[in-house]
């Protein structure tokens, strides 16, 4: 398993990875411009050319950062591609000095795991929420907040 940051042409891929989870319910759409607007957000999990793995790290304010649109293959959910991302971000965040990163999302068990607690969305700051009133579930999010502190 090869990890690298993102590039152009692995936009296509990332979209096809995310949409793939969205149309099931279990994660938010990412549209194409979205991606191309954060590609240098982006790293991914590469096995044999091919994009098995996703996510990124989106810088919100000095003190905080979201990891946003993690997603793994179907077939290489389990083999622990998701936690190396999640762990490669706690990194990088600790490289740039950010103390706390959160995630919106449906797979508490699995940021659980990777250290992350439930908080209260009203609790995060209202940077946070300057791509909501964009979603279609808004004001109905069902992503539960997470937080980690590094």
């Amino acid at each position: 398993m090869k990890y690298r940051k993102a590039k152009i042409t692995d936009v296509e891929s990332i979209h096809a990875l995310i949409t793939y989870y969205a149309d099931r319910g279990v994660m938010l759409a990412r549209p194409r411009a979205m991606l191309y607007e954060s590609l240098r957000e982006f790293t991914i999990a590469e096995d044999q050319g091919r994009v098995v793995g996703a996510g990124s790290l989106n810088i919100i304010w000095e003190d905080l950062a979201e990891i946003r649109a993690l997603a793994v293959a179907p077939k290489y959910a389990g083999q622990g591609i998701g936690r190396c991302l999640v762990n490669m971000f706690i990194n990088e965040a600790r490289d740039l000095a950010i103390p706390q990163l959160f995630a919106l999302t449906y797979q508490q068990e699995f940021f659980e795991k990777c250290g992350f607690a439930i908080v209260e969305k009203e609790s995060l700051p209202q940077k946070v929420w300057k791509e909501c009133v964009n979603c279609p579930k808004f004001p109905n999010c069902e992503e539960i907040a997470m937080t980690i502190v590094i």
